[in-house]
Protein backbone atom coordinates (compact mmCIF):
# COMPACT_ATOMS: atom_id res chain seq x y z
CA UNK A 1 0.00 0.00 0.00
CA UNK A 2 1.26 3.27 -0.94
CA UNK A 3 1.40 6.42 1.78
CA UNK A 4 -0.75 8.36 -0.30
CA UNK A 5 -3.47 5.33 0.20
CA UNK A 6 -2.85 5.02 3.65
CA UNK A 7 -3.77 8.54 4.34
CA UNK A 8 -6.59 8.54 2.24
CA UNK A 9 -7.65 5.47 4.31
CA UNK A 10 -7.03 7.38 7.37
CA UNK A 11 -8.92 10.84 5.76
CA UNK A 12 -12.09 8.57 5.02
CA UNK A 13 -12.12 6.61 8.31
CA UNK A 14 -11.83 10.33 10.16
CA UNK A 15 -14.67 11.22 8.12
CA UNK A 16 -16.87 8.23 9.23
CA UNK A 17 -15.93 8.70 12.56
CA UNK A 18 -16.57 12.09 13.09
CA UNK A 19 -20.14 11.71 11.14
CA UNK A 20 -20.82 8.87 13.68
CA UNK A 21 -19.28 10.83 16.43
CA UNK A 22 -21.07 14.09 15.33
CA UNK A 23 -24.74 11.70 15.79
CA UNK A 24 -23.63 10.64 18.68
CA UNK A 25 -22.93 13.89 20.27
CA UNK A 26 -26.47 15.81 18.74
CA UNK A 27 -28.13 12.49 20.50
CA UNK A 28 -26.54 13.87 24.08
CA UNK A 29 -27.03 17.72 23.38
CA UNK A 30 -30.78 17.30 23.10
CA UNK A 31 -31.42 15.19 26.42
CA UNK A 32 -30.93 18.60 28.31
CA UNK A 33 -29.29 17.03 30.88
CA UNK A 34 -25.71 19.22 31.69
CA UNK A 35 -23.48 15.76 32.05
CA UNK A 36 -24.76 14.71 28.30
CA UNK A 37 -24.64 18.18 27.02
CA UNK A 38 -20.99 18.77 28.05
CA UNK A 39 -20.15 15.34 26.92
CA UNK A 40 -21.78 16.07 23.54
CA UNK A 41 -19.79 19.45 23.18
CA UNK A 42 -16.46 17.15 24.06
CA UNK A 43 -17.25 14.73 21.21
CA UNK A 44 -17.69 17.45 18.53
CA UNK A 45 -14.84 19.49 19.76
CA UNK A 46 -12.45 16.69 20.31
CA UNK A 47 -12.78 15.33 16.24
CA UNK A 48 -12.59 18.83 14.95
CA UNK A 49 -9.54 19.07 16.54
CA UNK A 50 -8.17 15.77 15.37
CA UNK A 51 -9.41 16.55 11.51
CA UNK A 52 -7.50 20.03 11.64
CA UNK A 53 -4.11 17.83 12.98
CA UNK A 54 -4.74 15.35 10.15
CA UNK A 55 -5.41 17.88 7.39
CA UNK A 56 -2.09 19.65 8.62
CA UNK A 57 -0.42 16.67 8.41
CA UNK A 58 -1.56 15.70 5.04
CA UNK A 59 -0.94 19.60 3.99
CA UNK A 60 2.54 19.04 5.11
CA UNK A 61 2.78 15.84 2.83
CA UNK A 62 1.76 17.02 -0.02
CA UNK A 63 4.02 20.38 -0.15
CA UNK A 64 6.83 18.77 0.89
CA UNK A 65 6.42 16.41 -2.02
CA UNK A 66 5.82 19.06 -4.52
CA UNK A 67 9.32 20.70 -3.69
CA UNK A 68 10.89 17.48 -3.62
CA UNK A 69 9.77 16.81 -7.13
CA UNK A 70 10.34 20.67 -8.24
CA UNK A 71 14.28 19.56 -6.57
CA UNK A 72 14.74 16.82 -8.37
CA UNK A 73 13.60 17.94 -11.73
CA UNK A 74 16.11 20.53 -11.01
CA UNK A 75 18.71 17.78 -10.69
CA UNK A 76 19.61 19.44 -6.58
CA UNK A 77 18.31 16.58 -5.24
CA UNK A 78 20.84 14.19 -5.21
CA UNK A 79 22.67 15.13 -1.16
CA UNK A 80 26.13 12.76 -2.40
CA UNK A 81 25.60 10.74 0.80
CA UNK A 82 26.57 6.98 1.04
CA UNK A 83 23.17 4.96 1.14
CA UNK A 84 22.84 1.94 2.86
CA UNK A 85 21.35 -1.31 1.65
CA UNK A 86 17.83 -0.11 2.19
CA UNK A 87 18.26 2.89 0.06
CA UNK A 88 18.52 5.21 3.63
CA UNK A 89 21.36 8.11 3.96
CA UNK A 90 24.74 6.28 6.38
CA UNK A 91 23.59 8.30 9.30
CA UNK A 92 27.19 8.19 10.69
CA UNK A 93 27.85 9.80 6.66
CA UNK A 94 25.28 12.23 7.11
CA UNK A 95 26.42 13.68 10.38
CA UNK A 96 29.92 13.64 9.10
CA UNK A 97 28.18 16.05 6.10
CA UNK A 98 25.76 17.80 7.59
CA UNK A 99 27.67 21.25 8.39
CA UNK A 100 27.72 21.47 4.07
CA UNK A 101 23.97 22.24 4.29
CA UNK A 102 24.10 24.04 7.02
CA UNK A 103 26.02 26.16 5.89
CA UNK A 104 24.42 26.29 2.45
CA UNK A 105 21.00 27.07 4.31
CA UNK A 106 22.69 29.90 6.34
CA UNK A 107 24.80 30.98 3.21
CA UNK A 108 20.87 31.68 1.34
CA UNK A 109 18.50 32.10 3.87
CA UNK A 110 16.03 33.15 1.22
CA UNK A 111 16.14 29.68 -1.05
CA UNK A 112 13.87 26.93 -0.48
CA UNK A 113 16.12 24.54 -2.55
CA UNK A 114 19.22 24.90 0.64
CA UNK A 115 16.33 24.85 3.28
CA UNK A 116 14.49 21.32 1.71
CA UNK A 117 18.72 20.07 1.59
CA UNK A 118 19.17 20.80 5.08
CA UNK A 119 15.37 19.11 6.16
CA UNK A 120 16.82 16.16 3.94
CA UNK A 121 20.14 15.79 5.84
CA UNK A 122 18.54 16.32 9.11
CA UNK A 123 16.58 13.75 8.28
CA UNK A 124 19.57 11.69 7.35
CA UNK A 125 21.02 12.11 10.37
CA UNK A 126 18.48 11.04 12.41
CA UNK A 127 16.63 14.36 13.06
CA UNK A 128 12.89 14.63 12.62
CA UNK A 129 11.68 17.26 14.22
CA UNK A 130 14.31 19.42 12.76
CA UNK A 131 14.08 18.13 9.58
CA UNK A 132 10.47 18.91 9.87
CA UNK A 133 11.14 22.33 10.58
CA UNK A 134 13.83 23.15 7.92
CA UNK A 135 10.89 21.67 5.56
CA UNK A 136 8.51 24.06 7.15
CA UNK A 137 10.83 26.65 5.98
CA UNK A 138 11.46 25.38 2.35
CA UNK A 139 7.40 25.38 2.02
CA UNK A 140 7.25 28.84 4.12
CA UNK A 141 10.02 30.25 1.74
CA UNK A 142 8.23 28.77 -1.82
CA UNK A 143 4.96 30.15 -1.19
CA UNK A 144 6.37 33.62 -0.36
CA UNK A 145 8.04 33.57 -3.63
CA UNK A 146 4.96 33.25 -5.37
Amino acid sequence: MTVKAGALIMAALLALYLALVGWRAVQFITTGEPVAVAMGVALIVLPVIAAWALWRELAFGIRSQALMKRLEAEGGLDLGLPLLPSGRADRAAAGAEFARFKDDAEAEPDSWRAWLRLGLAYDAAGDRRRARQAVRQAIELDRAAR
